[in-house]
């Protein structure tokens, strides 16, 4: 690959933060994972879906050329138009250039996480296109001026009374802290952008091989109103979201809602095999597709690795995560949060720019439980810890030389019993200088760099004697 990846930067995600981030997405995400589990149990074939669906992906990647070159050769034949971008720059550059050929002045988007991921809201501004988001969380964040926190509710770290200010503070009304009062505001405002658009954008689910068909799984009716309302329908979608044929597709669309919202089917489910093949049909008069490779070439080369590109971005593993949970989506620093997130950015950007994310874990496995496409995310984490610290094949260590010496020395402390004791000992007095009110605010180097984002509990010296003494009462 000629370019890195893009990399927004965690500046990019950090422009609207509430204080109330950790509770509002623990309740959001309390309520997936409680939806999951009854809907899962109402499908005695839920496990055997998993295997099958986690066979199909490792099929898939492991022919990923076959089934894309086929792709296109469907929707050629449809009368659609395929484009090939191995870098974020050259996906950007073709959309920017279909987008002069028909003299686009407003672009109204859906479904389109692969746009974050290349920047490109910013590149068609930048050429005088205004690029509105559709998707009710992303219109809320993009008001907000902030990235997505979570794959499929990029707005979960919100509550109402503070969207409602973000509705005040932009669009110059007095919006009351009413769900559906504001869906209604963001509809009237929605639904002109829509019969004035000159081009539609959106993502993908899934791509489908044997016909040619791209596949969207919404919520909301506005993913149709994007793809077919304006003369002009651009996708642009990662090479990893092709599957095989229709009846790979009946498996994952039976696993995706139950495992994302709790639904036994999402609301929407939309087929596009091309333009509209003649006058008074339904939809638009030009399809294109931009394949986005940016770095995904490059990662099926791991064998251990790769198998992130089963993921069929249901923010399960999110939802369960005790991290996620607790730092919330912009910790991350990307597009892609949780446990997928840290396993997907520091292979697709590189670890010397991610290098973190893989400790951004417990390993308690919860996230590998739900997973629908059985991902091994601890596995995958544990490797990528290892690229870090001590490099592979693939990229050399970045572990920065003072963490490594201290990595050493903890483990040296550890493996003595004298050294463990002796350091118990002397670390709360030292700790204490640091501490209020049972918190660490501000720690020296090496541990700045957790509180940075939130304090540390202050170390106590206890539990030794508690073990020792557990049994004397």
């Amino acid at each position: 690959m000629s370019e890195t990846p893009t990399y927004i930067g965690f500046e990019a995600y950090t422009g609207h933060i509430p204080p109330s981030i950790p509770s509002a997405v623990q309740q959001a995400t309390a309520r997936f994972a409680v939806g999951r589990a009854a809907r899962v149990s109402e499908l005695p074939q839920f496990e055997q879906l998993r295997q099958i669906a986690s066979d199909i992906r490792l099929h898939t990647i492991e022919n990923m050329d076959t089934y894309l070159l086929r792709f296109e050769e469907k929707v050629t034949a449809a009368g659609g138009h395929v484009h090939w971008a191995a870098t974020a720059e050259d996906a950007r550059q073709i959309v920017l250039q279909i987008a002069r050929e028909h003299n686009v002045k407003l672009a109204v988007k859906s479904k389109s996480m692969a746009t974050e991921e290349i920047g490109l809201n910013h590149a068609l501004e930048t050429a005088g296109i205004e690029a509105l988001e559709t998707d009710l969380g992303e219109y809320i964040i993009q008001l907000a001026g902030t990235g997505p926190s979570h794959i499929i509710v990029p707005a979960i770290h919100l509550k109402k009374e503070e969207i409602a200010a973000i509705f005040s503070e932009k669009l110059g009304i007095d919006a009351p802290a009413d769900p559906i009062e504001l869906t209604r505001i963001a509809r009237e405002i929605l639904r002109e952008k829509f019969l004035n658009a000159e081009m539609g954008v959106s993502g993908a689910n899934f791509l489908i091989a044997e016909t040619g068909t791209l596949v969207m799984v919404t919520n909301e009716g506005n993913g149709r109103m994007c793809t077919t309302m304006p003369d002009l329908h651009v996708a642009v979608v990662g090479i990893d979201k092709i599957i095989p044929d229709w009846e790979s597709l009946t498996v994952f669309l039976k696993l995706l809602a139950r495992s994302a919202t709790g639904q036994k089917l999402s609301t929407y489910t939309q087929f596009i095999t091309g333009p509209r093949r003649a006058e008074g049909e339904f939809g638009p008069k030009e399809f294109h597709i931009v394949l986005l490779d940016n770095g995904r070439s490059d990662v099926l080369k791991d064998p251990i690795g790769r198998e992130v590109f089963k993921c069929i971005r249901c923010g399960a593993c999110a939802n369960v995560c005790p991290v996620y949970k607790n730092v919330g989506g912009f910790a991350y620093g990307w597009f892609i949060s949780g446990p997928i997130g840290a396993i997907f950015a520091p292979q697709m950007l590189g670890t010397p720019t991610a290098r973190e994310l893989p400790y951004a874990s417990t390993l308690c496995g919860a996230c590998a439980d739900v997973c629908p496409v059985k991902i091994p995310i601890p596995t995958i984490l544990r490797h990528l810890r290892r690229r870090v610290a001590e490099g592979d094949q693939i990229a050399a260590s970045t572990m920065p030389a003072p963490i490594a010496a201290a990595a050493k020395l903890s483990a040296l402390a550890l493996a003595q019993n004298w050294i463990y004791r002796f350091g118990a000992r002397i670390l709360p007095p030292v700790m204490a200088l640091f501490t209020r009110d049972s918190w660490i605010s501000s720690a020296p180097y090496p541990l700045n760099r957790w509180t940075k984002s939130r304090p540390l509990l202050a170390f106590t010296a206890g539990f030794r004697s508690w073990w020792k003494n557990r049994n004397a009462k």
